[in-house]
């Protein structure tokens, strides 16, 4: 099958530019070899590649260039199939931008391409090229320095349950884990997600449940997290609860429920966040609206969850105004490495400044992860690098120190 990978990255400061001969003669063989060609340009800083061939020889050799210490910030931009090769002749090709006019750079392209494959820019592929030459996406060119770069020292405050702490319910429990703003090393709120009593996932708890049971049981639940914060001393915390949508549909009363047994554990309603997922189908519309505007007039904050990752994010954005959106930890996850996930986070980032709507990262696991979502403008995360969820208690919470050069 024929594949085509694009890929940007930097140079690193201390490879002469006089090694990028060497380097592009070595690639031409090993890719002639292959039966993969590759276009390469560069602009002095910045290499920006695209490889078609064979899918398992293009793979093979974008595994070994992600590991090349020649260059950093390896960005996978495009991953697609074609019926035909854009470029016929195996090997490795270098455009240096620095000695070309624009305009000629772009058609020095276009005449590499083969008879077989009508080149226009009209392909996809080929408007990666326009975008690199014009510089268009180059504000969004972060450099990340290396994962060590950063060292991550618990502070040692994990707190738990009293141990003559009596659970109302036999059936759940919660774990605890805070949101943060690393640089700030501030706690901005912490959120109590449903468990097992042993600690098994939300999905364990919920699928035990009789039949019909499913939004009685998540309503109750939240008097079980109300009563633990209670317990581990969040008077003055701001605390995330979830909450199905339907939930506040299918249960009458289910927000003067919420509102009793918050002031019931000696909590207030300004304090509390309810986070709903965008994984469930939301019927019934205008009540669930209705109930949503219960919840605020009461001084309860509404919250997005797994934004980007289920049915109704962009719906819910055009029926009310969340106070804040949690990404969805698939678009996080290798976000420092994936063209696409950084382009839907950047438009995620842009529609919530426009609406004035905070924005927090969930499930945040590797430093790139961080440092490439504080330089696009997030600063509050959640996930294990800084702490993962704590069963019955609150865990201590890793923070990040620049390491000292040597």
């Amino acid at each position: 099958m024929l594949t085509t990978i694009i890929y940007r990255s930097h140079l690193c400061d201390n490879v002469p530019f006089k090694a990028l001969e060497g380097m592009v003669a070595a690639a031409n063989l090993t890719n002639q070899r292959a039966s993969v060609t590759g276009i390469l340009l560069f602009n002095g800083t910045h290499f920006f590649q695209l490889l078609e061939g064979p899918e398992e020889n293009v793979n093979a050799i974008y595994a070994r260039i992600c590991q090349d210490r020649r260059h950093y910030n390896v960005v996978e931009i495009l991953y697609d199939y074609a019926p035909a090769r854009r470029f016929g002749k195996a090997g490795m090709e270098l455009i240096d931008l620095r000695e070309h006019e624009r305009e000629a750079v772009l058609q020095t392209v276009l005449d590499k391409g083969t008879t077989r494959y009508q080149l226009t820019y009209n392909d996809r592929a080929l408007q990666f090229f326009r975008t690199f030459v014009e510089a268009k996406e180059k504000q969004n060119y972060y450099e990340i320095p290396p994962a060590d770069s950063w060292e991550f020292i618990a502070d040692g405050q994990a707190v738990n349950l009293p141990a003559d702490y009596t659970p109302i319910a036999a059936d759940c429990s919660f774990a605890f884990q805070p949101i943060i703003d690393p640089l700030a090393q501030e706690i901005t709120s912490l959120e109590a997600l449903i468990r097992t009593p042993t600690g098994d996932l939300p999905a364990h708890y919920f699928a035990h449940l009789p039949d019909g049971e499913l939004y009685a049981a998540d309503l109750r639940s939240k008097k079980v997290a109300f009563a633990m914060a209670h317990a581990l001393g969040l008077q003055d915390n701001v605390l995330s609860v979830n909450l199905l949508p339907m939930t506040l549909v299918q249960i009458p009363g289910a927000v003067r429920y919420l509102l009793d047994e918050i002031e019931a554990n000696g909590l207030v309603p300004e304090q509390i966040v309810v986070e709903f997922t965008e994984n469930e189908v939301i019927s019934r519309v205008d009540e669930f609206k209705g109930a949503v505007k219960e919840l605020k007039a009461a001084g309860i904050s509404v919250t997005i969850d797994h934004f980007g990752a289920g049915f109704a994010g962009l719906f819910l954005l055009t029926q009310f105004q969340p106070d804040r959106i949690k990404i969805n930890r698939e678009l996080i996850k290798d976000v420092h490495k994936s063209g696409p996930r950084q382009a839907i986070v950047h438009a995620i980032i842009q529609c919530c400044a426009s609406l004035e709507i905070q924005i927090s990262a969930v499930g945040v696991e590797k430093p790139e992860e961080w440092m490439w979502l504080e330089s696009a403008g997030i600063a509050l995360f959640q996930g294990n690098l800084f702490a993962p969820p704590c069963l019955n208690g609150i865990p201590a919470v890793a923070w990040p120190e620049k390491k000292t050069p040597l």
